[in-house]
């Protein structure tokens, strides 16, 4: 008989009551359960505080304790533009305790004119961002979503410590940073 375990998210308070016991394996049993497991790839991610369902392939980006809970900020599924060339279209993850929010930015990881299409609520908001220019709380999410998109190595470092690796890579640090606000719904 063979006897699958789904993975399971257990609190630490439930983890003291519970007792868990392996079941019982035979060789061809043990055998068909790692390919099973192997077909069916690892188990969902979850917050440790009992989050949403994160996506597969999400990087987060920035995790941080907040009034409202955890306040996580994370990407997936980059793509090039179908309709633009030299633009790179992002799901962006947006989690606030136990709410969370998926919305589709637009990138461009161009040397003389980078910069971040996103939408807040009812307002399209089109930033022209400056790689290795001073980071503000205003820009730092953008420059966040930036080098994520543009150079995933270095996904999730501070972008205020990256103004030497932006000049390696041939941006001026010396760019104008604009925001405007672009007439049309949202996504």
């Amino acid at each position: 008989m063979l006897t699958i375990l789904r993975p399971v998210s257990l609190r630490r308070a439930s983890l003291r009551r519970a007792r868990l016991r392996p079941a019982p394996q035979t060789g061809s049993a043990l055998a068909l359960a790692a390919l099973l497991a192997a077909a069916l790839g690892p188990a969902p991610l979850r917050a440790d505080d009992g989050g949403p369902e994160r996506p597969p392939g999400l990087i987060v980006l920035e995790e941080r304790p907040s009034q409202k809970g955890l306040r996580v900020l994370g990407l997936h599924s980059p793509k090039p533009d179908p309709t633009s060339p030299g633009l790179v279209r992002v799901s962006l993850w947006v989690q606030q305790g136990t709410n969370a929010s998926v919305r589709i930015d637009t990138v461009r990881c161009s040397t003389t004119a980078p910069m971040r299409l996103t939408s807040e609520g009812e307002r399209w908001l089109l930033r022209e961002l400056n790689p290795g220019g001073a980071i503000t709380t205003a820009n730092r999410v953008d420059h966040l979503v930036w080098w994520a998109v543009c150079h995933p190595e270095l996904a999730g470092r501070d972008p205020a410590t990256l103004q030497g690796v932006a000049r390696q890579l041939g941006y001026s640090g010396t760019l104008r940073e604009t925001e405007q606000l672009l007439p049309g719904r949202g996504r």
